[in-house]
């Protein structure tokens, strides 16, 4: 095998990229993410300023996490309802409406907890609408054997964001400007606006079922009939609700870095280090079979890096193992989102898309409510530490009990 052969078995495979629509749309969700986690970041630290609380911090889990299910949900069967594209910039403007309220708030110096949560949660609506359209467009605009290609894409640029997000936000706060973060994210935003608005028109294939209650339980429904797509939220869910540590970045940086807001920026990152490691080296995801097995396996890594992470008292040390788990992450996502694809027809990925906004959105606000909560009673090191261990056994127990997504195969496709 030559050196070119190599590259392309091995590195990231950008050929969805030769497509104009997808294009303009990767790009600008690209740099919309920048802005959205330069607000997460600011958020967080934020309300921990006020508050000088992890407990309250965590609050920012459910804030977001109400929104995510009862607007994901709903969004995704919109989404398989109605024009997409008109979607996708209407759920837009409302998540671009948040921001705005944040940075009048910083400006006119309100330093209220409850206001700041419940403007998080207005913002969280909007993203829980765009998620799942976004997603459900590109099978639309690509050819079947491109989508995941383009699902490792998105991801390896949403990496790239909560990479360079919290490392800029690390900076802007070390001058303590909270509205300044603000007012780049309102700017950014313009970019996936623009993706939004030079989309074609993306009217709904095959049978249309009116959007509201009926149309989410079938969606539902019909994952609850397929094991191997049920256990690939389940294990989501295990991996972000037992480990994520997010909520304890302020509160370790406080404990063990004098509250650099610089360390705070790099332990905000370095999940997402790994990520963008992990997509750049992404070629051989793809062809790997055993997908379920897989999947089990790069969670338990996961929830063992986060573990080590927290026992680490050196900066460098506890972002180089959070990156090794963003690495395992990232590879489990691309997994999940491309059976997701397979699986659904049309006329069920916005509902599909919705399900997994919830969960791959609303997983990590259970983390950061677990992980405030447990912070509160027993301590960060050992809120971090224990969820990472409890990970790992629970994703295995759980993945290995299943013989159908145990033995699941990608070249057979059966449930």
């Amino acid at each position: 095998m030559g050196l070119a052969d190599a590259v392309r078995r091995h590195l990231v495979d950008i050929r969805p990229l030769g497509t104009p629509a997808y294009r303009r749309l990767w790009m600008g969700q690209g740099v919309s993410f920048v802005g959205f986690q330069l607000t997460s970041t600011a958020v967080a630290a934020q309300i921990y300023e006020i508050t000088d609380s992890s407990f309250w911090v965590g609050m920012l889990g459910p804030a977001n996490l109400i929104p995510l299910v009862v607007f994901g949900l709903w969004g995704g069967a919109v989404a398989d309802a109605v024009d997409r594209r008109k979607l996708l910039i209407r759920a837009a403007l409302i998540a671009w409406a948040g921001t705005l309220a944040l940075l009048l708030q910083t400006v006119l110096g309100v330093a209220s907890v409850g206001l700041l949560l419940a403007t998080v949660a207005v913002h969280a609506t909007g993203f829980a609408i765009t998620s799942p359209t976004r997603v459900a467009i590109i099978p639309r605009l690509l050819p079947a054997e491109l989508v995941p290609a383009a699902n490792t894409l998105n991801f390896l640029v949403w990496s790239l964001g909560s990479v360079v997000g919290p490392l800029i936000a690390g900076v802007v706060l070390a001058g303590g400007d909270f509205a300044a973060v603000y007012l780049v994210d309102a700017v950014l935003f313009g970019a996936g606006f623009y993706a939004a608005v030079r989309l074609p028109r993306l009217a709904p294939l095959g049978k249309v079922t009116r959007p509201g209650l009926r149309s989410v339980t079938e969606g539902l429904s019909y994952i609850a009939g397929n094991r191997v797509v049920l256990m690939s939220f389940v294990v989501d869910v295990i991996a972000m609700a037992f480990a994520l540590p997010r909520a304890l970045f302020p509160e370790i940086t406080a404990e063990r870095f004098g509250g650099s807001s610089i360390a705070f920026g790099w332990l905000t990152a370095s999940i997402a280090i790994g990520s963008v490691v992990g997509g750049l080296l992404s070629g051989w995801v793809g062809r790997v079979r055993r997908q379920g097995l897989a999947l089990t396996f790069t969670i338990a890594v996961w929830g063992l890096s986060v573990a080590a992470a927290g026992l680490a008292r050196e900066l460098w040390l506890m972002v180089a193992l959070l990156a090794v788990g963003g690495a395992a992450d990232m590879v489990s996502a691309v997994w999940r989102q491309t059976i997701l694809q397979t699986y659904a027809p049309d006329e069920m990925r916005g509902r599909m898309q919705g399900v997994f906004t919830v969960v791959v959105a609303g997983g990590p606000r259970l983390g950061d409510l677990r992980a405030g909560a447990v912070a509160t009673w027993f301590g960060a090191t050992a809120s971090w530490v224990g969820g990472g261990l409890a990970c790992a056994v629970a994703v295995l127990a759980a993945g290995l009990a299943v013989p159908a997504f145990r033995k699941y195969s990608s070249a057979s496709r059966t449930v």
